[in-house]
């Protein structure tokens, strides 16, 4: 299998965006020194918490960080953008960044009703449209003659496009349009099980891909020991409880003891959406992983976590990666 990263940009309490993004450059170095695959990042907006709203931006600077692992948005939420654009875009990064470009699509607009209003499009509709704006993508890159405007740069731009999915829809489109998919499996694990097997079954190879490529995502907090790790993840449990109650806010500092603080229903709501998880020692995190590339039989494994202290973030990918080092494919 092939181990990747998924960084939200997270801002700590008491930290700017800036240094999120100074961070953000330390943690794809390390990833990329470590063997990682790709390093990604997801579009989120009007989240306090989340610096990378401005998916592209934040992409050219992690790509002049770093030189060879392969960088890209897992994902561009699709609707909330003109597909020209997104051409251009990373049309513009492949040409900086040649042959290290992935472009994840997801179909959900990534926001809440506001943030809707705000972008003054009617993205409900346009998530409609999600499967002809993918399309219409791939014909950019192709570079085809029947487009009324070809977006430049982005004719001939190697950017290998994805599918992204927390339901069986993304799984039907990407088996359809012969593209890899990837499942949001570390915080809605409910179809998991089932959108990797539809996405096998239906499968049609395409000038893309000649075989189903399946990635799928799971939550990853390594430390020396289990008590460790468990402490530097309920940064991350303080983020979902809140967010899920409607209150997000900057990454909260670890709170030993956590999960006994919460009432029955935030902590069943809690275990069930991270229970996509490894979360402890290095051999814990090794066991945790073999199972769920057991269990999913992905090609791919990325793995996401936000921790407080950077350093420590930057040691939990290092140690992750030991602890799995002779089961993980070498980049190319």
């Amino acid at each position: 299998m092939k181990l990747s990263v998924l960084d939200l940009i997270p801002i700590v309490e008491g930290g700017t965006a800036g240094q999120a993004l100074a961070e953000a450059a330390a943690l794809a170095k390390v990833a990329e020194d470590a063997g990682y695959h790709r390093y990604w990042v997801a579009e989120h907006h009007g989240m306090d918490g989340i610096g990378g709203a401005a998916t592209s931006v934040v992409l050219a600077h992690i790509g002049h960080a770093t030189s060879r692992i392969r960088i890209g948005a897992g994902g561009i939420m699709l609707p909330n953008h003109n597909p020209l654009v997104i051409a251009e875009q990373f049309g513009t990064l492949d040409a900086l960044f040649q042959g290290r470009i992935d472009l994840g699509l997801g179909r959900a607009p990534g926001a809440d009703q506001r943030i809707v209003h705000a972008l003054r499009k009617e993205v409900n509709r346009a998530a409609e449209h999600f499967p002809d704006d993918v399309m219409e993508l791939r014909l950019q890159f192709a570079g085809d003659p029947r487009l009324p405007l070809q977006a430049t740069p982005a004719k001939g731009a190697a950017v290998q496009m994805w599918i992204l999915g927390s339901s069986l829809f993304g799984a039907q489109l990407a088996a359809m349009l012969g593209l890899p998919y990837a499942f949001a499996s570390h915080f809605a694990p409910d179809h998991l099980d089932a959108a990797l097997t539809l996405y096998r079954d239906r499968f049609e190879p395409s000038a893309a891909l000649d075989r189903p490529h399946a990635m799928a995502a799971i939550n990853v907090t390594c430390a020396p020991t289990d008590e460790e790790a468990v402490l530097l993840a309920s940064s991350m449990d303080q983020s979902f409880v809140r967010l899920r109650s409607g209150n997000p806010g900057q990454l909260p500092p670890p709170v030993a003891g956590y999960r006994d603080t919460l009432p029955g229903p935030a902590l069943a709501m809690l275990e069930h959406m991270r229970q996509v998880s490894a979360i402890g020692s290095p051999q814990t995190v090794r066991a945790q992983l073999a199972a769920f590339a057991e269990r999913t039989k992905a090609d791919e494994i990325i793995v996401s976590g936000s921790v407080f202290d950077p350093a420590l973030r930057r040691r939990s990918l290092q140690m992750t990666m030991e602890a799995v080092q002779d089961l993980v494919a070498e980049p190319a």
